[in-house]
């Protein structure tokens, strides 16, 4: 009876998927904390700058960060849907440029990504000081390195079109977005997930109703020209310059091959920094009133919530949520024997476990609108 149930449950999730899983939810709590981490040091500068104590501020005024409105939020599912069907339709005509553009930005993410790793490395062996490259500005050793690397890593991945160093650029893709796209309150995410979720189920389920095609599936499974072929036929450089390059499968999605590589389990990165960002906002949240609750001298909740409640963090009941979604999602495929839109079954698995918990603990009325306002605090670490 045991081989049966295990043999059941392998059925259902193979090893490919228990790989994109645990990559997955590692992804997004690598880049939820690097987010956090990135407030703590802006907080460091402003403290610097200004000689008066830092307080923890969720929506950071750092340049380099974007912070999405309500509006954005609205609009977002309707932008991907025309970027969606400009790739249907034009993709032989623009998978060149946008290929190029998705090399450059995988460069910077995944420089991004190793940047901490770098930096660990060149501690001992140089200064921390930044070298100036004139116009280009200056940086230091450690993030050469790490960019250098990572044109190394995209040129070889163009050269050899290898399934393994696309995951690592939309590996980068992921964790850059999760850190540097903030949602301000639980009403915008509200508002963006909702959105998605309706744009995903349109997209995989619907639209092979009006176009004859599912639209989705197939310009995530589109491969492009690789850049260097079409090169050397614009420059007529001979048959055999350039002309043995495999086509390129572009790093919008994690790929991993089954235990008998008969097929691969595919998770587009839109379903890992979607959530992502709702798990970004509910971990500053838990340390924002981490730290006001020490401010407080440790003011309890609402009396008819129990202590044990009160120490569950919502990043972790999201966290597991998400997991559930994930898992839901992949029975749900390998059932159907058919793509599933992931955010049909990671928003509801997500969000409503989060607003369950914040109602009962007394929180959703201030999340759901601008939560985060300066606090003098000293704490700043968040125990998870």
């Amino acid at each position: 009876m045991a081989e049966q149930t295990y043999s059941w449950a392998y059925s259902l999730v193979d090893s490919s998927q228990v790989s994109t899983f645990l990559i997955s939810i590692l992804l997004i709590v690598y880049g939820s904390f690097r987010s956090l981490n990135m407030d703590f040091e802006n907080q460091d500068k402003e403290k610097d700058s200004s000689g008066s104590p830092g307080s923890f501020n969720g929506n950071s005024t750092n340049n380099s960060i974007q912070t999405i409105d309500s509006t954005q939020a609205l609009f977002l599912p309707i932008g991907a849907s025309v970027s969606l069907l400009v790739m249907f339709f034009f993709f032989d005509s623009v998978q060149v440029v946008f290929t190029i553009c998705t090399a450059v930005l995988a460069t910077i993410a995944f420089a991004f990504l190793l940047l901490p790793m770098c930096q660990y490395l060149t501690r001992p062996c140089s200064p921390q000081n930044k070298i100036s490259f004139g116009c280009c500005g200056r940086f230091t050793a450690a993030e050469l390195l790490s960019f250098s690397l990572s044109v190394m890593l995209v040129l070889i991945w163009v050269l050899t079109g290898h399934w393994l160093l696309m995951d690592a650029l939309a590996m980068g893709l992921c964790v850059a977005m999760i850190a540097f796209v903030r949602l301000p309150s639980l009403k915008v995410s509200c508002l963006l997930l909702s959105g998605l979720l309706i744009y995903d189920v349109f997209w995989v389920f619907f639209s092979a109703y009006i176009f004859n095609s599912n639209v989705m599936v197939k310009v995530a499974t589109q491969p492009a020209d690789n850049p260097l072929d079409v090169l050397s036929r614009k420059l007529h450089l001979g048959p055999n310059v350039g002309r043995d390059v495999p086509r390129l499968s572009l790093p919008g999605k994690l790929v991993f091959p089954s235990s008998t590589g008969s097929h691969f389990s595919m998770l587009g990165i839109g379903d890992i920094v979607m959530p992502g960002l709702l798990l970004c906002f509910v971990l500053r949240y838990d340390n924002y009133k981490k730290q006001a609750n020490s401010d407080s001298c440790g003011t309890p909740g609402p009396g008819n919530i129990s202590g044990r409640m009160q120490k569950v963090s919502y990043f972790h009941c999201t966290l597991i949520g998400y997991f559930v979604g994930l898992l839901t999602a992949t029975v749900a495929s390998r059932i159907h024997r058919a793509a599933q839109p992931a955010l049909l079954y990671l928003v509801p698995f997500t969000l409503l476990p989060l607003l369950t918990m914040a109602y009962l603990k007394g929180d959703l009325r201030r999340m759901w609108s601008e939560p985060f306002h300066s606090k003098s605090s000293s704490s700043r670490f968040l125990e998870v």
